[in-house]
């Protein structure tokens, strides 16, 4: 199962050459991981996802030029990895007839009081398992 985020284009997001700059695409993927992220927060009840977390790694490929329009792009969210204490959100920054970046981020679920990392909780991995999509199954349908 994937996430969606409808991801609204402004006017300051374009560069130079008349296109959303490649430093945006980060911001639009982090909006739609805290969106992503609330949801499964709020979805389980338990407090889970509510301690804070960090980014450890971002990975981006850029298809496509995306200029600007009134209509917002999609942002799917997906797992692709649950480690002890790390996962890996993937990411798909489209609209109905293409894709303009394909991305992923590793996070770390971080715990300010103590200022360490700290390890996925049973109940945080089971409402993850909900969005894991199998690493062979995505290389397929992209």
């Amino acid at each position: 199962m994937r996430h969606t985020y409808p991801c609204p284009l402004r006017w300051s997001d374009m560069d130079a050459f008349g296109h959303v700059n490649n430093v945006v695409f980060l911001r639009y993927l982090e909006e739609a991981r805290i969106d992503f992220m609330h949801r499964l927060a709020t979805a389980d009840g338990n407090g889970s996802f509510t301690g804070g977390s960090v980014v450890a790694r971002h990975e981006i490929d850029y298809l496509r030029p995306l200029v600007h329009r009134h209509e917002p792009v999609t942002v799917e969210t997906w797992v692709t990895k649950i480690g002890a204490a790390s996962m890996t959100v993937s990411y798909e920054v489209k609209d109905a007839e293409q894709v303009y970046v394909r991305a992923s981020t590793t996070v770390v679920p971080f715990d300010f009081a103590a200022g360490r990392p700290r390890r996925i909780t049973a109940e945080e991995r089971t409402v993850l398992e909900r969005y894991l999509v199998d690493a062979a199954e995505e290389a397929f349908a992209a």
